[in-house]
């Protein structure tokens, strides 16, 4: 039976702290339900809980979890909760006849295609080829990286941890900056260097060294208001060095997927500064690849600022995945 087409589907976005659930007709996002994960010792208590709630008497044969961490062989052992997310597990024990576990990052990839232009902020670039692949990154409390690629009409998102990769310098600056890192963190990620929460904080920290400045101690959050409001030299050069390292990594991984359909930047940082981030060195630094710049000035770079993008990748996963 293709209940992919007639049942309702169990959708859920997991993350360490919080998860949300929604029981959807094929095609559409129903009304989403909010958890604490503390206040359940197991992700198939909390699961339960919901459908008791919920479903009014109508069991979905499928569901589809995003999972903040990595997914092997359909199970994700969660970083920063004791929930385990055992596919195999839950179909078993919910009565479910399939249960798919992804990367949260994957599912961001699976909402590309399905995203409006409403949902978009653009940041330069033409309008992309289609069927090529689709890139998206996104900073956040680490640095995620995936791509979907289309062939023949078969989607695959492909998972990365393209953010423990090492921190490329383009100038003379960031390789100051790399250096003072390197004595403090040893190997200088994309994530750790500059790409994530933690990451803006370090390059604030470093660039306020190299400099011999003394700075107030700020997060993330507090560097992005001072540079926002132009009270802190030192954090609006923080935040101007992000965007331009974000740009030259997403060049780099663009040319590495040929990514020639559209790049986009997700992730909970970057929707707070898009004006910031459009007027910055993003742009330049993405294109800026010598003898591939006209490669890469074709491609068009996106920013999502749609709520609720993984909701529509894991809705988009479910119908191309319907048998």
């Amino acid at each position: 039976m293709n209940i992919g087409k007639t049942g309702k589907i169990l959708l859920a976005d997991i993350g360490g702290t919080n998860a949300r659930f929604a029981l959807s007709p094929s095609g559409q996002t129903g009304p989403i339900d909010y958890v604490k994960v503390a206040d359940f010792p197991t992700v198939r208590e909390a699961i339960a809980d919901v459908l008791a709630r919920r479903s009014n008497g109508e069991q979905p044969h499928r569901a589809v979890l995003a999972v903040a961490g990595p997914v092997t062989n359909n199970r994700c052992v969660m970083t920063n909760s004791p929930w385990v997310i055992d596919g195999n597990e839950l179909q078993s024990a919910l009565g479910f006849d399939s249960v798919h576990v992804l990367n949260d990052f994957e599912v961001v990839a699976w909402s590309l295609p399905a995203l409006e232009p409403s949902d978009l902020v653009p940041l330069g670039g033409g309008d992309g080829l289609a069927g090529e692949p689709l890139l998206v990154v996104g900073p956040g409390t680490g640095f995620g990286v995936s791509c979907l690629v289309d062939r023949h009409g078969s989607r695959l998102a492909v998972v990365t941890e393209a953010g423990h990769a090492t921190l490329p310098a383009e100038n003379e600056r960031e390789e100051r900056v790399i250096a003072c890192l390197r004595q403090r963190l040893g190997h200088v990620s994309i994530e750790r260097g500059a790409l994530s929460g933690s990451g803006l904080q370090n390059l604030y920290e470093a660039l306020a060294e190299i400099d011999g400045v003394q700075v107030p101690h700020r997060d993330a959050a507090g560097i992005t208001k001072a540079a926002l409001e132009n009270s802190c030299p030192v954090s609006r050069a923080t935040l101007e060095m992000f965007c331009a390292i974000l740009g030259s990594v997403a060049g780099n991984l663009a040319v590495t997927f040929g990514a020639r359909g559209g790049v986009y930047v997700a992730g909970g940082i970057v929707p707070r500064f898009r004006e910031f981030l459009a007027a910055s060195a993003f742009r330049a630094r993405f294109e800026a690849k010598g003898r591939f710049q006209d490669y890469l000035r074709n491609i068009p770079t996106r920013l999502v600022i749609k709520p609720d993008a993984s909701f529509l990748g894991l809705t988009t996963f479910a119908e191309h995945n319907s048998s």
